[in-house]
């Protein structure tokens, strides 16, 4: 299991993240960072879609039960599935969180619930018949622990105090991701570049049927079983130092590393760091990368500026659910066999 954070020189022991949690919450841990966010996209096609919900309650009534939402859509072939995703998604997610339990329980209970709400999602747009398909990058936060589930290539990361930079999610991408062809080829599809007339290959690696290049995402019901809406997950206990995370669809990260992604915001307001991250990628002399680009900015910082901080590197340690294999001995390429394939897979990580 990979740490969340490194550290110059000597890196101090991690704890585990069920260890850290249950220290906060039997300290009283009760006061929550102070949540900064701002969002900017400029997308030509506008196929990008932004979910922010800074104020969501657990338990209806209750100020001590907040949570924040934040969450990136970057849609294709259309948008009604990146559209289905911002309004459903999260519903799905909460209905798949037992009822009536505490706040530990909650957060242990979090990134199961994410794979249940993906697949949920993904089962529901499927009976619209439409082949539209998304990326989906949610990110919620509860105190100073963070837990982000992820599909296709949408990208977030975390920059901590001491410029320590995190990547929380995978990129689904085949041409980059070998555990993902890997996996894909193991169920029976194919897995190579657009075959000109000629027999020349041109282009990324894609999936076939259907030719995407992502190995995951929600929708997408005309390209067979092998592209799964499973997400990959992973949790993470911030210090009282807090953290900045960045969250933005492929044309971000196509143009900056996250390094430069980070560098471009650090000591800005949350609203102009997320449009200035946007203007550093965007090239006016290749507008390619004005496609499907989008930003979401969020700073936690404790409430009293005065308390000592901890360094992130020494109390981060991530709870993940990793690139688990669809498996499945039928390969025909229909959607009830994608669906019951995301339902084997959701059932195989309890």
């Amino acid at each position: 299991m990979e740490s969340a954070a490194g550290e110059e020189g000597k890196a101090a022991p991690s704890l585990p993240l069920a260890t850290l949690i249950g220290r906060e919450l039997r300290g009283g841990g009760s006061e929550r960072p102070l949540v900064r966010y701002g969002h900017f996209g400029f997308a030509k096609r506008g196929e990008d879609y932004f979910l922010v919900k800074p104020d969501c309650l657990r338990v209806p009534g209750d100020p001590s039960s907040a949570f924040s939402v934040f969450a990136v859509f970057d849609g294709h072939n259309g948008v009604s599935a990146a559209v289905f995703s911002k309004e459903h998604l999260l519903e799905h997610v909460m209905s798949a969180v037992p009822q009536g339990i505490g706040r530990d329980d909650w957060l242990q209970a979090l990134p199961r619930a994410l794979v249940a709400g993906f697949v949920k999602t993904d089962i529901d747009f499927q009976r619209k018949g439409e082949a539209s398909g998304t990326t989906a990058t949610l990110v919620v936060v509860d105190g100073f622990t963070v837990t982000v589930a992820s599909v296709g290539d949408s990208r977030c990361i975390l920059d901590t105090q001491g410029g320590v930079i995190s990547l929380l999610t995978v990129d689904h991408r085949l041409e980059e991701n070998v555990e993902e062809r890997e996996r894909v080829t193991a169920s029976g599809g194919e897995v190579s570049r657009l075959n000109l007339c000629g027999g020349q290959e041109v282009g990324p690696l894609r999936c076939w049927p259907g030719g995407l290049c992502l190995s995951r995402s929600i929708g997408d019901t005309d390209v067979g079983e092998f592209i799964v809406p499973i997400p990959h997950v992973k949790q993470v206990k911030l210090s009282n130092a807090g953290g900045r995370l960045i969250i933005a669809s492929d044309g971000i990260w196509d143009a900056l590393s996250s390094e430069a992604a980070a560098q471009a915001c650090r000591g800005l307001p949350a609203e102009l760091a997320a449009k200035l991250v946007v203007k550093v990628a965007a090239d006016p002399l290749d507008q390619r990368l004005f496609a499907n680009t989008g930003f979401i900015f969020l700073r936690q910082r404790h409430f009293d500026p005065g308390e000592q901080q901890e360094r992130a590197e020494d109390v981060q340690q991530p709870f993940e659910l990793g690139n688990q294999p669809a498996t499945g001995e039928d390969h025909d390429r229909t959607q009830d066999n994608r669906t019951q394939h995301a339902i084997d897979q959701h059932t195989a990580l309890q």
